[in-house]
This record gives structure tokens, C-alpha cells and sequence, in this order.
């Protein structure tokens, strides 16, 4: 937001150097980011002076060119000209040596000493385009003047300069969204820190109805959406340019001028931030209505762009249809331009939310609606209404044609709390004396209605929307009174704490490290997603959707309840740029409504897709395969001291091969392959593994006892078995079932070669399985060895009708 120093002056006394000002606004919360100087003519016209050709001769060498001797008081110049109208007697612009001149465009050059030709020049005769003064005539710029040669040219015309604030205004300060509320800041420092000082707001006590020869009804049919609506004619105004004053502050804010009328409703809503709309009151049928429209409805707006109104937006209508899109922006068929001799001047309060929704709906964004969508200064909208008639008048002529129409169906009264004195202390870490207190209040025009020993009660302006509970009185007081203020103590106090060993940031960067050593990557995505990917997964809850009542676009409408979404978007947005190999994970929230009100879950996502190594010369492009992906999990598991207990196959929408890790009834984790239905809505056409933890239980039911054991001293002993089988046992059927028949010595089971196909029975394969069996207390025998594999194997015939082949 851009704030002119000049424009802040005519509210408050104050003559301090720009910098200072500018400290003192960051120091109460409005943080100055740059301090830029404006000047109406770029320049300011330094260095260019008056001067009188006292000689003008025909350059020898060139047939356009002229030899002249301007005197300019101090000395005078030999100058090489080349415009037409150069002669003796004329008093004109002279840019000397080390003058900067800027063109239309913003370049700049300077002025130098040179050659022209063979002769010498020592400075140059300008145009009125050469000095960023409009456009004038071929030539160089003929002045008729008795000012004495060698008079800055800036004595001649009005150059505005000004200093600019750029302030980074947070969003809850809704009140200083204008010159007025910075200036009111200002005035509060100004009082308790220094000498009060004079405020002044701009005079209304012209405004004075002649003539009511024009008069517009207004109703408004959509009461919680408009609180207040105010609105004026002015009959017979001229259409013109603005005034050189007002267009340059208005360019000093960054602002380019319209025409008077649109340039005052412009200025009023930056100085006093009231956003007005001045309508072409000959283009409005009947009375002005404040409503919505018919979903679909037809809007040309003034930007000339055709748009379909949402049963939602507020709109200004006449008898006819829409004229206005309520406080965000004007239609092209009813505003002001050169032809227009009525106006209709338009002030009003509309609720914030729906503004916000119509802007962020059809991708607006004006100063209107950035004020209107966070709540502008009710009590007002008359006083800026009147400022605004006021200035049109002075600059565009005309006649207040009307009384001032006004319907207040809502009022916003002004908030009142009580302040603990004692509660102030605590939280600013000083004591501050009382009368301190009080006069910070009163300087921030929060009245105080009642005192006691240990409070006060206050009454808060409805302006400050900002401020509706005790702690943010207490922030004002801080601001005001300065946190550079505060006292500190230069002591460093250090705690020595016992945290537990799993707390989740802890365990989070253990599995993050072993991740990372994998060749996993970590990323982070948002939680807010599409809504239209519950579609796509019918296994999501849609009832549980936590919807956002006010969303920055249909992307970010909703908060995600599953991590697979976003993993797949930074998949396809890799493959899409040539990055196919990917070992992903995340650790990230899940968000639902439950009966008992919303439920945050938190999870640990890994995705793995593409090849298993990077492309090289000597290495096979094998695909990542389930297999190597469970090994991850199972890593995972292991540092985590959870022992897997039971793997149940499952098939649903987002699997169409996988596993859920259980322990009894609960479901620890899924592993599996995503179905390609739900890729190809990503356009992913390679396999994606993704397993999801459910991190919140795996922390609830995590074990930090570790059990230590010496290493065994006997040797191990393998032994190998070949099965034939039936499909549909699986390996971890086979291991669990060797485990229960051998509890002592058996250490591993690992399948080490499957086969099916020719020369095997329909319906059968082939497993390869390795057990390894070591005593801890003596070398195995090979009888007993023997016993150990007989008693397994005799296990696996008698339960699966195996046979050894």
C-alpha cells in the first residue's frame, strides 16, 4: 500500500524527515518496506534554466542545423540547435552540462559537452517532450516570460514533489487501509510520545443541497449482505481532465488518472478508505436495487469482459438488470464517461465475505474489493459520500441534485471489554503505569467508560475490527508504547529437560535418516486438495470431507483425507519432465469430520516407481518390483522394533495387488500396487508401489526395550527344500508354519527361486526355500539337523499337500 507524505500532512501537523516517520510507522506495526521520492516532472527540471539566444547563424557544414549564444545569466553558451524555430530574441529551456533528462519511457541521459559537426556545444535547447512537460509543437519550447535569464525553469510551473511510503500492511489491519487510519496511528504515537498534536479531516460544511431535481430510490433486498447504503446525484458536471494536483497524487500512489469524476471517488477511497462508485445517472431505469441475481446471468463488466453471475454475488441493479458488481466492480454500460452530465454517487457497508467470494470467484482483484472484503469503517460511508460530492463539485462543477439517500438495515455498534490492568503486566513483561495506559487509549480513540483498582472497562471503535478481545487491546497498548520499549535482561536462563525417546520428532527423523539412506526423497506437499479427487477413490469417506468455507481456487477447496493424491501429482509431475525413476515418502496430516467433531491423523507415505538403478552400460534396466518395495517397509519395521506379525492380502480401489500389516483387529499399514485406473487419471502409465503407515499408531504402540544377546559361538547350518504347491499358498504361510514347528533354533526362512510353467501339474508351482538353524549352546549334529527338517517338512506335507521334488 502506497501512502503519500504530502497527502498524510494535511491530516496531522508533523514536519519530521520522511526516514523518521517511516521508523516510527514500522515501530507501531505498519512496516515501511521503501521510501520512494515522486516528483511530477521526472527530474524536477535540476539544471535546466532559462536563457535568451542572443545570436543564431546557419551551421557551415549542416543545412539543418544552427550555431547559437544563449545567455544564461551566468555565462554564455555556444549551443548547436537543430530545430526549426530557433531565433534571436527568444527566451527558452536550457539543459547545461551534467543535466539528466529522462524520456517518455524512463530512460534517462545526460547532457555532456560535444561536438556537433566540428563546432562545439555546450548544453542544449529543449522541447516540451524533451522536458516531461506534454506534448508541444515541432521545435524547442518559445517562453514568454519577465523572469530574469538564468532562472531554474522549475520557478515556471508547478512541479509537485512528494516522498512515498511502501507499507506491508498485514491483513488484520483493515483499519489503515487509507491516509486517514495511517495518519491516525501516527497522531497516537505523536500524543503519547511526544506533544499532542493538530488533526484535521477533511471539510464537508460545503456540501450543500440546492437543487432536488433528481432523486433515485434505493432498496436493498439482500440486508445481511449490505449493512448501509448511501448514495447522491450531481446534475450538470463537465467530464474532464483532472486538476494537475490531483492527478499527481494520485500518480505519487501509483494511480493513473481516469477523468475528474473517477479520479475523485479514487482519491477519496485512498485517503479517507471509503470506496465510492460514481454511476451515469441518465443509464439507470427506475430505482436502484441492492440483490442478487439468477445463477448464469449476464454481466459485461468495465474491464469488457462478459461474465456469468453466481446466485451468490451481490449486485447493483436498476430496473433493467445489474449495473454493478457490489464492491468489487462496475459494469461497462452504466459508467462515467466524457458524454456524461448525471451522476449517481454511490457509498456503501457490504459484508465482507460475500466480497471476497464474488472477487476471488471471477478473479478480480481491485482497491475496492481489497478494502470491502476486510471490513471498511460503517460509520463513515455518509462522511466520504459528502467528502466525494464536495471535491466533484469543486473540480467537475454540477449541482447536488438530491438529499443524501440512505438505508441502514444493519448497524455496527462499537465493541466494549474490560481491560485487566494486571493482565496487561503479564503479558507485556513490564509494569507500566496506569495513566501510561490510559493515555495509549484515549490516543487510539478506545473510550474509556469505567475504571476500577484492577480494570477498565472500555469501548472499542467499530472500525477496529481487528481488535475484540483483551489480548489485542494489549498488543495496541504494546505497539504504541514501543516493543523496543520493553526492558530485557541480558541473563540467558537454560533448562535441562527429559524428554521421552519416542517422541515423534525423534522417531520421525530416525525413519526420515533411513529413508534418506535408501535413496528415498522427502517431500512436502499441501494439505488442501481437489475436491473432485474423492471421485476417483471411492473408498474415501465423502461425508467425512473437511470442505473450505471460503477457497482460494476449486484446487485448494478441500483438506486432504489420504496422502496417495498428492504423491501421484509429484509423480506425474516429474515423469512429465523426464524424471521417471522416483523413491518418494512423506510424513503429512490427513484431515475428517467425525460425529465428535474434526480429526487430524498423521501418516508416513513412500511411493516407488521406474527403474531400480540408474541407466548405466553395464546394468540391466530391471523395473522396481513389489518385492524390493516390501523389503523397504519390512527395514522400516525392523528399526521401528515392530516384528510383522500377520500380512493379509487385500484388493480395493487403490490397490489391485496388496497388503495390510495387522495386529489383531487394527490395520498398522497397506503395501501394494496402485491401480492403473486411479494412474491414468494422473496420466502415470508405469507401475506405482505405495504403502501408507498409519503413524499415529505405530508411535502409541511403539517398544523401547531392547533386548541384547552375545553372539553365538557354533556355526550355522543351511539346508534347502524344493516344493511343489499349490498357488494360492503363499511364502509367509510356509515361514510362519516352519516357525511354530521349530521355535528354538530356527533363525531364517528366505525364498530363494520360484517357478511356474511347463512340466509342472495345473495349478501348482515351484518354491525354492532356505532355512537356516543354529544352536546357540553347541555345534549342530547332523542328526539333529535332520530331525529339525523332518519335523518342517512333514509340517508343510501334512498342512498344504506339499511334495518334494
Amino acid at each position: 500500500m502506497k501512502i503519500s507524505y504530502n497527502l498524510l500532512k494535511q491530516f496531522i501537523s508533523i514536519d519530521k524527515p520522511a526516514e523518521e516517520v517511516g521508523q516510527i510507522l514500522t515501530d507501531l506495526g505498519l512496516e515501511v518496506e521503501g521510501i520512494e521520492p515522486f516528483e511530477s516532472i521526472k527530474g524536477g527540471l535540476k539544471g535546466v534554466v532559462l536563457g535568451l539566444v542572443e545570436s543564431c547563424e546557419k551551421h557551415p557544414d549542416a543545412d539543418k542545423l544552427k550555431l547559437t549564444i544563449v545567455d544564461i545569466g551566468s555565462e554564455k553558451l555556444a549551443i548547436v540547435c537543430g530545430a526549426p524555430n530557433v531565433a534571436v530574441g527568444q527566451k527558452v529551456a536550457v539543459a547545461t552540462i551534467g543535466t539528466v533528462l529522462y524520456t517518455e519511457n524512463g530512460d534517462n541521459f545526460t547532457i555532456k559537452k560535444g561536438k556537433i559537426r566540428g563546432q562545439d556545444s555546450h548544453g542544449m535547447l529543449c522541447s516540451e517532450n524533451e522536458l516531461g512537460l506534454g506534448i508541444g509543437s515541432d521545435g524547442i519550447m518559445v517562453l514568454e516570460t519577465k523572469l530574469p535569464v538564468g532562472t531554474p525553469l522549475a520557478k515556471l510551473f508547478d512541479i509537485a514533489s512528494d516522498q512515498v511510503f511502501e507499507i506491508g500492511l498485514t491483513p488484520n489491519r483493515a483499519d489503515a487501509m487509507s491516509h486517514l487510519g495511517v495518519a491516525r496511528d501516527l497522531k497516537a504515537y505523536l500524543n503519547v510520545h511526544e506533544s499532542p498534536v493538530k488533526f484535521d479531516t477533511p471539510s464537508t460544511t460545503s456540501y450543500n443541497v440546492e437543487k432536488r431535481t433528481l432523486k433515485i430510490d434505493v432498496d436493498i433486498l439482500n440486508k445481511e449482505k449490505c449493512f448501509r447504503y448511501c448514495g447522491i446525484t450531481i446534475s450538470n458536471i463537465t467530464v474532464k481532465e483532472s486538476p494537475n494536483w490531483l492527478k499527481n497524487y494520485l500518480q505519487a500512489i501509483g494511480l493513473t488518472p481516469k477523468n475528474n469524476v473517477v479520479d475523485a471517488t479514487n482519491f477519496v477511497m485512498h485517503e479517507l478508505g471509503q470506496p465510492l462508485h460514481a454511476f451515469d445517472a441518465d443509464k439507470i431505469k427506475g430505482k436502484i436495487t441492492v440483490k442478487t441475481c439468477q445463477k448464469g446471468t449476464k454481466f459485461i463488466t468495465l474491464d469488457d469482459v462478459e461474465r456469468e453471475l453466481n446466485e451468490e454475488d451481490l449486485m447493483i441493479c436498476d430496473d433493467n438488470g445489474p449495473l454493478c458488481m457490489a464492491g468489487v466492480l462496475g459494469g461497462k454500460n452504466s459508467g462515467v464517461s466524457e458524454t456524461t452530465k448525471n451522476i449517481f454517487l454511490e457509498s456503501a457497508y457490504f459484508e465482507p465475505v460475500t466480497i471476497r467470494k464474488s472477487a476471488k470467484r471471477h478473479g478480480i482483484h481491485t482497491d475496492a474489493s481489497f478494502r470491502f472484503e476486510r471490513g471498511i469503517d460503517i460509520t463513515q460511508t455518509d462522511y466520504a459520500l459528502k467528502r466525494a460530492a464536495v471535491l466533484i463539485q469543486e473540480i467537475a462543477g454540477g449541482d447536488l441534485s438530491s438529499d443524501l439517500i440512505e438505508v441502514y438495515p444493519t448497524k455496527i455498534d462499537d465493541f466494549n471489554l474490560v481491560l485487566n490492568l494486571q493482565k496487561v503486566n503479564e503479558l507485556i513483561g513490564e509494569e507500566l503505569p496506569e495513566e501510561t495506559i490510559k493515555r495509549i487509549l484515549t490516543a487510539l480513540e478506545i473510550k474509556i467508560n469505567s475504571i476500577s483498582d484492577t480494570s477498565l472497562g472500555l469501548v472499542i471503535p467499530s472500525y477496529r475490527v481487528d481488535v475484540q478481545r483483551e489480548v489485542d487491546v494489549i498488543e495496541e497498548i504494546l505497539r504504541v508504547y514501543g516493543y523496543n520499549a520493553i526492558k530485557f535482561s541480558k541473563k540467558v536462563n537454560a533448562t535441562l529437560t527429559n524428554s521421552p525417546r519416542t517422541e515423534d520428532y525423534k522417531i520421525q527423523n530416525i525413519i526420515a535418516n533411513q529413508l534418506v539412506s535408501l535413496g528415498f526423497n522427502e517431500m512436502m506437499n499441501n494439505s488442501l486438495t481437489k475436491q473432485s479427487y474423492d471421485a476417483l477413490l471411492p473408498l474415501i469417506e465423502t461425508n467425512e470431507a473437511v470442505k473450505i468455507i471460503n477457497p482460494l481456487s476449486i484446487d485448494l477447496s478441500q483438506m486432504r483425507q489420504t496422502l496417495v493424491f498428492s504423491g501421484l501429482e509429484v509423480i506425474s509431475h516429474n515423469i512429465n519432465r523426464k524424471n521417471s525413476r522416483l523413491k518418494l515418502f512423506e510424513f503429512g496430516k490427513t484431515y475428517h469430520k467425525k460425529l465428535h467433531g474434526f480429526e487430524e491423523q498423521k501418516h508416513l507415505s513412500l511411493f516407488q516407481t521406474g527403474l531400480k538403478k540408474s541407466e548405466y552400460w553395464q546394468s540391466k534396466d530391471e523395473k522396481a518390483d513389489f518385492f524390493e518395495f516390501k523389503g523397504y517397509i519390512e527395514s522400516l519395521l525392523k528399526r521401528l522394533n515392530i516384528v510383522p506379525t500377520v500380512f493379509v492380502p487385500i484388493q480395493n480401489d487403490l490397490f489391485s495387488e496388496g497388503l495390510a500389516f495387522m495386529k489383531g483387529e487394527t490395520e498398522w499399514l497397506t503395501i501394494g500396487l496402485i491401480n492403473k485406473k486411479l494412474l491414468k487419471a494422473f496420466d502415470i502409465k508405469q507401475d506405482v508401489f505405495y504403502a501408507d503407515f498409519n503413524w499415529q499408531i505405530i508411535l502409541k504402540n511403539l517398544s523401547t526395550k531392547l533386548k541384547f544377546e552375545d553372539l553365538a559361538k557354533f556355526p550355522e547350518v543351511r539346508r534347502d527344500l524344493s516344493l511343489l504347491l499349490d498357488e494360492k499358498v503363499t511364502f509367509n504361510d510356509l515361514k510362519n508354519l516352519a516357525f511354530q514347528a521349530e521355535k528354538v533354533c530356527l533363525k531364517e526362512v528366505n525364498l530363494f527361486d520360484v517357478y511356474t510353467g511347463d512340466n509342472l501339474p495345473a495349478g501348482k508351482k515351484s518354491y525354492a526355500i532356505s532355512f537356516i538353524i543354529q544352536d546357540k549352546l553347541q555345534t549342530m549334529t547332523d542328526e539333529k539337523t535332520e530331525q529339525i527338517m523332518a519335523k518342517i517338512t512333514e509340517s508343510i506335507k501334512s498342512t498344504y499337500q506339499a511334495e518334494l521334488r
